[in-house]
This record gives C-alpha cells, structure tokens and sequence, in this order.
C-alpha cells in the first residue's frame, strides 16, 4: 500500500500503504525528504490534482515519454464513481494491532531501514507467505458481477482467520482491509458497492500484520474477457525498457518503502532509472511495486483523500512484492 502530503503526501511518497531503484543493474536510495516535490492544484473542487515539480527541462522530458495518451485506447469505457461502504469490519480479540490502529494521524515514513536478525527474518517470512496466500486467493474472487467490497471481505476474514491483523484498516483513517484498484484507479482503491464488470483490470494489495511484522503484495488481475491492450499493459509492469517502448506512463508519485515492523519506512524506492545514491543493506526489506499507466501517469485524489485515478481516466496496473536482501542476492518474500 502506497504513501504523498499532510495526509496526501505522506501516501503519495510510500506507494503501498519509499529506496530509488536504479533498473540498470545498480540500486540507488533516493532521499526520503521528497515533500517539497509535490504540489495540489485545486482548481476542481471534485478531486485533487497531484503534480511532481521538476526542473523545466526534465519536466518537458517527462511529459514527452512519460504523459502521451494513448489514441487507440477505449474512450467508451465508463469512468469510475465511488460506490457506498459497508460499516468498518470487527477484529476479535487476542490479533495483535499495529501502533497506528485507532489513531487517524498519518503515521509517515519511519527513519532508517527495516533490518532484521534471524528471528526477524522468519517473522517476515512468514508475513510475506501470508499476504502471497492471501492475495492469491483473492485473485480467485475476481469474477464479473462481484463487488470490491465482497472481495474485502474475504480477505479480511481469511486474514483474521490466520490470527494476522488487516494492516491498511485504521492506517490514516483508511475504512478496508484491503486496496482494490480498478481500471484508472492507479492505487488506495476502497472496496465498495460497485461490482466488477467484465473487461475490467483489478489491482488488489494485500498487507498482513502477523506476529508484529508487516508483509505486502499485489497484483493486477483480469476480470472477464479483458482487451489486448489491457493485457499488455499488466504484462509489462516490470519491465522498464518495454514500458519506454510503448510509451506508457510510468507513475513517479508513488513509490516503494522499507517495511517491516513497521508499515512504511525509509529508503523510498523509485520506480524509474535514476542516479541517486545508496545501497541495499544485508537483511534489509523493502517493496517494490511499479505503476504503469497507457496514457497520462498525473494522479488525481478523490474526495475521500485516498482513491487515486488517472487524470484522463486511462488504464493503470500495478505488481509489489516485499524482498529480502541476503548475501545471495535477493529473495522474494511475497510468493506461494
């Protein structure tokens, strides 16, 4: 689950609910302090215009590789409009809660890295296993007529059936126990009324506290009989070269974060070739979960302070896993 301000920003820079990658072989942190980056433009009172403020030059670069629309994308397909939410779902007694439970400030990014001994290491393995699980299972619910709220809360109970806590219910005042992102919605999706509809693209974050350790994964899964067009675009997620190659937008404003015990720490982790300095520590965690969009990648915020959709209401998909650094390179944690 991702991070951007206040409230915004501090969603907007943990994309999951921040470490720069340097997809050239080399990984690289990128400075956490990122607030002064971004800024709102409010000029339409129905949602929240969400820009990165870069150098001229780099910024006419971006909107040229980065913000083209893609013409032959389905124009006819309905935007999305949020649906009604079902009341706030109970945890039983004896799950072990995170610190933010209960408190609707936005806890932000914690300093330092997530760095584990060997006990921890098995505890974040464990956590990684769960969501994988859960999600997995989750992918099965995706089927046209069912509602995001169902899917929600399934994996609610699935979680809380494993004696885990559903870390995005309470973070920041978030209402689900899950992220369900579909079609523009680039990610913070809120499960709700609205059934899914064949065609459709659903991103759906899963994030498992168990035994006082966060694990955090996603995928983007087809519902129905989804386009070509679609479908390349899931297909490429990973793969930045690919991703230039088709011109798609690659969504700058959200990014990875170390996690662990806690649900959002430092380093931030860029989703775009760049240059800044850091390396990856041995028994470090972290996510990884780049967002491509077909057309522009500048988000827009709902009311609500936490869906984000694609300014011109093209397609967006996203992958996250959390990895472990060993002495071996790096292990996915997130995987059945």
């Amino acid at each position: 689950m991702a991070n951007v301000t206040s409230s915004l920003q501090h969603k907007l820079l943990v994309s999951s609910f921040g470490f720069g990658v340097s997809i050239e072989g080399r990984s690289s942190l990128l400075n956490p302090t990122l607030h002064h980056l971004f800024r709102f433009n409010n000029n339409n009172p129905g949602n929240k215009h969400l820009t990165m403020q870069l150098p001229p030059t780099f910024s006419t670069l971006t909107d040229l590789f980065f913000n083209r629309r893609n013409d032959d994308e389905n124009v006819n397909r309905k935007r999305l409009q949020p649906g009604k939410l079902s009341p706030r779902r109970s945890v039983p007694p004896g799950i072990l809660l995170p610190p933010y439970v209960n408190n609707q400030m936005m806890p932000g990014i914690a300093s330092g890295p997530e760095l584990h001994d060997q006990k921890g290491i098995e505890c974040m393995r464990a956590s990684g296993k769960l969501a994988a699980q859960v999600l997995k299972y989750a992918g099965t619910l995706v089927k046209p007529g069912v509602k995001t709220d169902e899917i929600d809360e399934a994996v609610h109970q699935m979680i809380i059936d494993n004696g885990a806590y559903p870390s995005p219910l309470g973070y920041g005042g978030f209402p689900k126990s899950v992220c369900t992102s579909v079609n523009e919605c680039i990610c913070h999706g809120i499960p709700d009324s609205r059934p899914l509809e064949d065609g459709d693209i659903i991103n759906i974050d899963v994030t498992v506290y168990l035994n006082g350790y966060h694990g955090d994964t996603s995928t983007t899964f087809f519902c129905g009989d989804v386009s070509d067009e679609a479908k390349n675009l899931v297909k490429t997620v990973f793969l930045s070269d690919h991703a230039d190659k088709h011109r798609y937008g690659v969504v700058r404003q959200f990014v990875g974060h170390g996690v662990g015990r806690v649900f959002h720490a430092e380093p931030v982790v860029n989703h775009y070739r760049n240059n800044e300095r850091g390396r990856m520590v041995l028994n470090q965690t972290f996510t990884i979960e780049p967002m491509l969009t077909i057309g522009s990648s500048n988000p827009r915020m709902w009311n609500d302070d936490w869906t984000v959709v694609t300014e011109d209401g093209s397609l967006s998909a996203q992958f996250e896993h959390t990895i472990l650094i060993t002495e071996n390179g790096a292990e996915i944690l997130t995987q059945c």
